[in-house]
């Protein structure tokens, strides 16, 4: 597939990235805490139903990443993400595109710019995607035990986690390392 791409684009430095979305909100998650031994820890579960989507495009490769926020997430908001990915590449890249098939990701009106190839995961097969390894860290290290008092609180957690991890390009080669990903 990579050397199909490099075919067609000779001209260019192919780069590998792997997209996914997540949901985040005030109904939250909990993680493990610590208490001393015989003493049960308390963590703080939130009921209320605000919500936004959390858009991510990594190079586990390099630790290069793009992100977006939106509080709804359909094939509108995927063509923007795209137009948005498609600028932040160099003029000499093309960069190969691998996703899940989520409906938003296979719709009729999806426009892939001419510097992005679209590569579909095989279904159900969540574990492939590094990016998911993401969604976990800041999961259990930003978002887990809290609550939000509104939608501009989450997107102050969304962007705060964003700027202390995905901005670190060492600590998302870490995070996001998958032995198959490599450069062969």
């Amino acid at each position: 597939m990579l050397a199909a791409v490099r075919e067609q684009h000779p001209d260019k430095q192919v780069e590998v990235y792997f997209q996914d979305e997540a949901r985040f909100g005030q109904k939250g998650s909990l993680s493990r805490t610590w208490a001393l031994r015989g003493q049960r820890s308390t963590a703080v579960r939130q009921t209320k139903y605000d919500w936004l989507y959390v858009l991510a495009a990594v190079c586990p490769e390099t630790g290069e990443t793009v992100g977006m926020l939106s509080p709804h997430i359909n094939v509108e908001v995927m063509n923007v993400f795209l137009e948005q990915f498609s600028a932040t590449l160099a003029d000499n890249v093309h960069a190969v595109m691998i996703w899940d098939q989520a409906g938003f990701h296979t719709g009729h009106d999806l426009v892939a710019p001419e510097n992005i190839t679209l590569v579909p995961l095989p279904p159900y097969s969540p574990e492939l995607n590094p990016v998911e390894n993401l969604w976990h860290y800041l999961r259990s290290h930003y978002w887990a035990n809290r609550a939000f008092e509104d939608y501009a609180a989450l997107e102050d957690a969304a962007m705060t986690a964003w700027q202390n991890t995905a901005e670190i390009p060492e600590l998302v080669q870490s995070i996001c390392h998958a032995a198959y990903t490599e450069a062969r």
